[in-house]
């Protein structure tokens, strides 16, 4: 979110906002390109309302559900303007009123742009590894949220998401999760299971116990034992074919 000295504080505000709805199942990198290109046409509540769709998807596009989300901004634009005066909501209702707004967004909205804490912003990251702590036992993101703040106190709310998304994208994932590298999984049910991958103890020869050479050998020297046990000269010849 680059440029904030240029902005008014009312259209920094429309950034994060749009910023975080833009965020919702899209990667980080393609929702701060998706912002670049929206600042560089002019990213003001006036200036999207007088852009026409077809280039505002556009500029959306790479983003997830850029369609939807298209549609969504215009439409918050259009109430932002005529209902808060070209400003955003300072309320958590306010906020989830708006076309495409969740929860999540609404929580880390108020934060950035009110100093505002009234929950913890909980994506699919937050709700995993809370529920594979076993912090909490929720379906719901919605219901990870409200367990999450009677189970963190509330001098922390702030941190959980900034801290827990990361670590879910990079260690934390919800396949194949990197126990190995996690220095909390002694804390963890999941990472208390995790064990050092063992190696496979090689023979003095340098093969693999089990392994297709040692077979073949084992084979060759069998077969080669039963040519010539019927003439008495087993120990000669079974030397040379290991």
């Amino acid at each position: 979110m680059g440029g904030r000295n240029s902005e008014a504080p009312h259209e920094l505000r429309f950034h994060i906002l749009v910023a975080t709805m833009l965020s919702s199942q899209t990667k980080d990198e393609q929702t701060a390109a998706c912002m670049s290109r929206l600042k560089a046409h002019g990213l003001t509540i006036q200036n999207i309302l007088d852009t026409s769709d077809d280039k505002l998807k556009e500029l959306l596009y790479g983003v997830g559900f850029h369609n939807n989300k298209t549609k969504f901004i215009r439409e918050t634009a259009a109430i932002l303007k005529e209902q808060y005066n070209s400003d955003i909501p300072d309320t958590l209702e306010g906020l989830c009123a708006l076309p495409g707004v969740g929860p999540k967004m609404a929580h880390i909205a108020l934060n950035i742009c009110f100093n505002k804490v009234e929950g913890i912003a909980v994506d699919v990251h937050v709700h995993r590894i809370a529920n594979r702590l076993g912090w909490v036992k929720t379906k719901q993101p919605e219901e990870t949220s409200q367990a999450l703040c009677r189970f963190v106190p509330k001098e922390l709310w702030s941190e959980v998401n900034l801290l827990i998304v990361g670590f879910g994208q990079q260690i934390c994932r919800p396949i194949g999760p990197l126990c190995g590298d996690c220095v909390v999984r002694d804390m963890c049910p999941e990472g208390r299971k995790w064990r050092p991958p063992t190696t496979p103890k090689r023979s003095t020869s340098g093969r693999t116990p089990g392994s297709a050479s040692s077979r073949r050998t084992k084979s060759k020297i069998e077969v080669k034992y039963e040519e010539e046990a019927d003439t008495g000269d087993v120990s000669t010849h079974t030397h040379a074919h290991t």
